[in-house]
């Protein structure tokens, strides 16, 4: 499960257990970005600090594990680049799966090499209030036919969300998990 995780809530986790049990997962890797690419526009949280806060919000679910992958990697970070390194570590396209969001789906054809990524896995997503579903029709075809689409109990919540009410002084309590909201509250991360 890709993603920027700044930070890691209760929506990711929903929609990462959901896809684990949908497709009858034995692990489910969580791997967040490094320097994404695509969110230059904008100041993300420190890479180290995000690992930490998905580390935490994993801890203790023994079918979840949290890559580096990403993180550690010298050059740009896209997806394509992920997905050999797993299948050069061993793992075979057809049980490979990336999960990510209805948005990100929706972007995908923006993506680093996008065409190669169907090649490489299955794509999971999981809708998103405020992305209909239909919208899925405007992606191309190679694309669509190896998209597997889950539902998950819709649950409107949102990293920017948090950040805000982060960065205004409003609690966080019960969006993100309970050692994630103390490493943010300890770090005085998404303040002014």
């Amino acid at each position: 499960m890709g993603g920027t995780f700044d930070p890691i809530h209760y929506g990711h986790l929903l929609a990462a257990e959901e896809a684990r049990r949908f497709l009858n997962l034995e692990r489910l890797i969580f791997v967040p970005t490094g320097e994404p690419p695509h969110k230059r526009d904008h100041k993300v949280t420190s890479c180290e600090d995000r690992y930490a806060m998905t580390l935490l919000a994993t801890a203790g679910v023994l079918e979840y594990s949290v890559s580096r992958i990403e993180i550690d990697r010298k050059e740009a970070t896209h997806t394509v680049d992920t997905l050999r390194e797993f299948i050069r570590s061993g793992i075979e396209p057809r049980d490979l799966y990336f999960i990510t969001g209805l948005d990100a789906i929706l972007s995908i054809t923006s993506w680093f090499e996008y065409e190669k990524i169907p090649e490489l896995c299955t794509l999971v997503t999981a809708r998103r209030p405020g992305y209909p579903v239909s919208k899925i029709d405007s992606l191309p075809k190679f694309i669509r036919d190896k998209l597997e689409y889950i539902e998950i109990p819709q649950f409107a919540i949102s990293s920017t969300e948090i950040r805000q009410r982060a960065r205004d002084g409003r609690g966080i309590r019960f969006l993100v998990p309970h050692l994630v909201e103390i490493y943010i509250e300890s770090n005085n991360l998404y303040r002014s």
